[in-house]
């Protein structure tokens, strides 16, 4: 590891607080409901007030814009019928925790999941350190979340997504430091001369890490179903490193060695446990009366030992799956999973247009989901080149990023009927990073290059650096809704699919 104490934190503090400036400044506007916060602002809303979603009556949003803020005054708004949602309540109960501390505002319902967007800055920046045993490219890594559009988009906005992302970014966090901590202990045993164990190699005891991946995993889940890709790569990632690290103190059949010792322990760690959590989420579904097929399982017998509320939450599931499984229903907005490592068809959340507020003709205040393009494509690059580090260099490092990368983008690509949006996205922007980061790592050098050559790849990287940040203060004003005149709308529409 690279020098520890302040040196460590000092840039992923500093680039944390730059994303802190970028998310919070006049987070309040627009003063809209934006987008798919009509539905999450007034569930999460509605979770504070009763414990579960209520349907809520037609002239909602209007109400919610006109009170001044205070939850109980906009108990009106909700009838008395429960609402039938299709994404668990995590993301949701972030979403009202804002709301309970600031009110039924924009600010109120927004700051919560902007305070998760500042944090992941400050975990991916520690995950790359750990990853590239790099302060600097840890730190890089952190400007560029920090100063990516997506990133600040989404946490400017009260959806479920950026939520999703902090959870699986943790539980990659957590794998890396069970990784480290178990090939320490294991160093530690080949190198105690009467520490003695059988063909199989030592056991590892208990891994506290991995059931802090297990948690993350299955909160990841609690905030939307996509969280189950993640359990499912990260359990393999943690077992193939477990082969490589039983491989590397010379057991003779590693494959069943890691069969017999550390599959079944990893499944309890991330799956049971996830399982475990992902059910204590929806404890405000099991204490109400009233909430969605609460009791549905009461009026259908014939469900032997299994709790009639567990009965009802599985048939409530089966509602939702069919939910998602069958929406296709035309947007001018979805896009095709194949094209989000470019930013093919970026997210529209508020179009304003209003003569008064730039002093032209015509101007348009916008928000655009839109990531920092040269990240992004530059990002696209980096992915195939950590691919063949992976294949051709048996890079442990690029192999986990690209797993991170794939369980958020391979599984949408199967999806081609079904309606989605580019800014599910935001959870591979991590990855990406990662991805970008290590490439440029590459370019910077190794210690033992040549002067000539590290000056040159100081070059190289400082100029892309620049190029990103002059990129990220053009692109801004179409981020958190700065009025601008159509020329100079137009001058940021780099693609026609982007408008």
């Amino acid at each position: 590891m690279p020098i520890a104490g302040w040196r460590g934190w000092t840039g992923p503090i500093a680039v944390t607080v730059l994303a802190a400036i970028l998310r919070l400044v006049d987070l309040a506007r627009p003063h809209a409901i934006v987008f798919d916060e009509t539905y999450y602002a007034k569930d999460g809303l509605s979770l504070l007030l009763f414990g579960f979603e209520r349907k809520s009556v037609e002239n909602a949003n209007e109400q919610i814009l006109a009170s001044n803020g205070d939850p109980q005054s906009l108990l009106g708004i909700f009838t008395s019928e429960p609402s039938f949602v299709v994404h668990p309540p995590v993301g949701k109960w972030i979403i009202a925790s804002g709301i309970e501390v600031f009110g039924m505002t924009p600010f109120g319902w927004r700051i919560a999941v902007a305070i998760i967007g500042i944090l992941s800055v400050l975990l991916v920046a520690r995950i790359v350190r750990r990853l590239t045993r790099s302060n600097l490219l840890g730190t890089l890594a952190g400007l560029f979340m920090a100063i990516d559009g997506m990133g600040i988009v989404m946490s400017r906005t009260a959806l479920l997504d950026v939520s999703l992302m902090f959870f699986v970014v943790v539980a990659f966090g957590c794998l890396l430091l069970d990784r480290d901590r178990t090939r320490a202990k294991l160093a530690d045993l080949v190198e105690d001369p009467n520490a003695t164990w059988g063909r199989w190699g030592p056991k590892l005891g208990f891994r506290l890490w991995l059931v802090a991946a297990g948690i993350a995993l299955g909160l990841a889940c609690g905030v939307k179903w996509s969280g189950l890709y993640f359990v499912a790569a990260f359990g393999l990632l943690t077992v193939f490193w477990d082969i490589s690290t039983r491989r590397l103190i010379g057991v003779e059949n590693p494959w069943v060695a890691t069969l017999l010792r550390d599959v079944l322990p990893a499944f309890i760690c991330i799956v049971c446990v996830g399982v475990v959590v992902y059910i204590l989420t929806w404890w405000g579904w099991f204490a109400s009366d009233d909430a969605y097929l609460r009791n549905w399982a009461a009026e259908q017998p014939g469900g032997g030992f299994i709790p009639e509320s567990l009965r009802s939450l599985w048939q409530y599931h089966s509602q939702a799956l069919g939910f998602h499984t069958n929406l296709t229903s035309p947007h001018s907005y979805s896009a095709n999973p194949w094209l989000w490592p470019v930013q093919g068809r970026p997210t529209s959340f508020s179009v304003i247009s209003d003569p008064d507020v730039c002093g032209a003709s015509e101007c348009r205040a916008h928000v655009l989901a839109l990531g920092n393009p040269i990240l992004w494509w530059a990002a696209t690059l980096a992915m195939v080149h950590q691919a063949w580090r992976w294949i051709a260099r048996r890079d442990w490092r690029s192999g986990a990023v690209l797993c991170g990368f794939l369980a958020s983008w391979l599984p949408w690509l199967f999806f081609q009927q079904r309606t989605i949006f580019e800014f599910y996205s935001i959870v591979m922007l991590p990855f990406m990073i990662m991805a970008l980061v290590m490439t440029l790592g590459t370019i910077l050098g190794t210690k033992t290059a040549s002067a000539d050559r590290k000056k040159w790849g100081i070059v190289a990287v400082g100029s892309f650096t620049l190029v990103a940040i002059v990129v990220s203060a053009f692109f801004y004003p179409i981020w958190v809704g700065d009025p601008l005149t159509i020329p100079q709308w137009d001058l940021r529409m780099w693609m026609p699919t982007w408008v």
